[in-house]
């Protein structure tokens, strides 16, 4: 078996491979099915971009395996100073032994991504995947879990006038960014965006943004509308553990949906906002691993404050 960068012609046994698994969104998805709808689906990253990172794994010219990862999330190509870079796709064939294929993929990835300036890999798993144990094997390791809810037909407890929400705005980044240093633990936020500019970086949030400014930013969510029926609207939230917040961001985002399914993604240290969401009509989905490897250790940088000055 090898592995080797994917070209043109591989594209059309890549995605009967991805569509093989069963790579598309229902209402009660199997895990990898939803695994897809949360990373983006390869159709969705297709056609290449010139620093996309795909590989396959051929054995007797067949190809049994692929891997690929991008340096900005649902980015195409890797952006100039990306360290991080999230595994979109990691799917073995049927039939092939995943004990054999990940292991070459993943080693292949990681190499080529130092090559390239990355300094870790991300990847989420179900937990109940078979591929959970054979990935961690390979030197990842878990920095948080992330629950995926659902809901066909939400509703909102109530109406409400939520005191200090406006359209979010792009001088708010650096306010924001300290929301999310305070809402998310130091062992995530030093993985995903220890500083700054890596978490701007990574800020492509599609659909409508709003924030909760109360002098203080206590919320920021996103809203993008599904314009087909059979497709969820994507909800997106960051909050201050406020007694009554999130239950009052919840109502008002339902309310800017009109109705339809929906869905959100949220991490286990979101336990407000998951709770006010299971309130009104959501379920958990699927629960995941989010995993790294470090490819490269590098000293963590201070983030500046202000400092007293006397005399």
């Amino acid at each position: 078996m090898r592995v080797r960068s994917a070209t043109v012609l591989d594209l059309g046994k890549i995605e009967d491979l991805h569509r093989a698994t069963g790579a598309v969104f229902s209402a009660q998805p199997p895990s990898v099915r939803l695994w897809s709808l949360v990373s983006h689906t390869l159709s969705a990253l297709l056609p290449l971009g010139q620093d996309t990172l795909l590989y396959v794994a051929e054995d007797g010219g067949r190809i049994v395996g692929f891997a690929q990862a991008s340096g900005a999330g649902s980015a195409i190509g890797l952006q100039p100073g990306a360290t991080t870079l999230q595994v979109l796709n990691l799917v073995v064939a049927e039939g092939a032994d995943p004990n054999e294929v990940l292991p070459e993929l993943l080693e292949h990835l990681a190499n080529r991504a130092l090559g390239r300036g990355g300094l870790r890999l991300t990847v989420r798993v179900p937990l109940d995947d078979p591929l959970l144990r054979t990935i961690r094997m390979q030197g990842f390791r878990q920095y948080a879990t992330e629950n995926v809810l659902y809901a066909e037909e939400p509703k909102a407890q109530r109406d409400v006038s939520l005191a200090g929400v406006r359209p979010a705005r792009g001088k708010d980044d650096r306010v924001l960014y300290h929301l999310y240093r305070k809402v998310t633990p130091q062992g995530v936020s030093n993985v995903e965006a220890p500083t700054f500019r890596e978490w701007k970086r990574l800020r492509q949030e599609p659909g409508e943004q709003y924030v909760v400014d109360r002098v203080e930013m206590v919320a920021w969510f996103g809203v993008e509308r599904s314009s087909e029926p059979a497709r969820p609207h994507t909800l997106r939230f960051m909050a201050l553990p406020e007694a009554g917040l999130a239950e009052d961001v919840a109502d008002h985002v339902l309310g800017l949906t009109g109705g339809g399914p929906a869905w959100s993604s949220l991490r286990h240290y979101d336990a407000n906002m998951i709770d006010a969401l299971r309130g009104r009509g959501f379920s958990n989905l699927l629960t995941q691993a989010l995993l790294v490897k470090e490819l490269a250790l590098r000293e963590p940088l201070r983030e500046k404050g202000l400092v007293p000055s006397y005399g």
